[in-house]
């Protein structure tokens, strides 16, 4: 079994923290489901450095660590940063707000936001944590967001236009991180959006985008 729609925070995660919020996925880990659905998906754009931006406890970060990927780790929570750095304390883990935190300049090649970090962001931040975000990543580097769909949150459409005013182009766009096809009913989405360098461009018509 492959988890691979609801991956982060919740509705009921709202007061989990630190080792308490990783409960989760070793029960669901133990139950037989393969947590390392947005890893897999990473890893398989062929990155050599990742931006794991809202990192949490370090879930996905670590898995990419494990696979040879450089990998630096950013969240707000200081205990979930504690969790993280508890697991793997050789890696590059950093506090600070995704909306201000001062990251490196073209680094990397995927910045990922997974575990619903785009609908859990301070309202009213959403486009300023994709502007913060985009110069970090290399020409041709991917912003990769997976993100629940509903009514009172980020849109797609909102979401689309912050990384367009951010230099930053739809390549694809499925509907589980192991790459099932997007449809507009659906109620999780998952971005993959380009620096729109001469580099980056990719189709953005057709078989390109889901």
């Amino acid at each position: 079994m492959v988890e691979c729609r609801v991956v982060g925070n919740d509705e009921g995660d709202t007061f989990a923290r630190g080792d308490e919020y990783d409960v989760r996925f070793r029960e669901r880990a133990a139950a037989g489901f393969d947590m390392h659905g947005e890893a897999d998906f990473v890893a398989g754009l062929a990155p050599r450095a990742v931006l794991d931006a809202g990192c949490g406890t370090g879930r996905v970060a670590v898995e990419l660590a494990r696979r040879g990927i450089a990998v630096l780790g950013v969240d707000v929570d200081a205990q979930m940063l504690g969790a993280a750095r508890a697991k793997a304390p050789e890696l590059d883990w950093r506090q600070g707000d995704l909306a201000t935190v001062d990251l490196p300049v073209a680094t990397f090649d995927v910045v990922v936001l997974a575990g619903n970090v785009m609908i859990f962001v301070a309202p009213g931040t959403e486009a300023t944590v994709v502007a913060n975000l985009a110069p970090t990543l290399v020409p041709g580097g991917a912003l990769v967001a997976g993100f629940q769909l509903r009514p009172d949150r980020l849109s797609l459409p909102d979401y689309d236009r912050s990384c367009a005013d951010a230099g930053l182009a739809l390549t694809e766009r499925w509907s589980t991180w192991d790459r099932q096809p997007w449809n507009n009913d659906d109620d999780y989405a998952v971005s993959v959006h380009r620096r729109q360098d001469d580099a980056a461009v990719v189709a953005t018509e057709g078989e390109g985008v889901r």
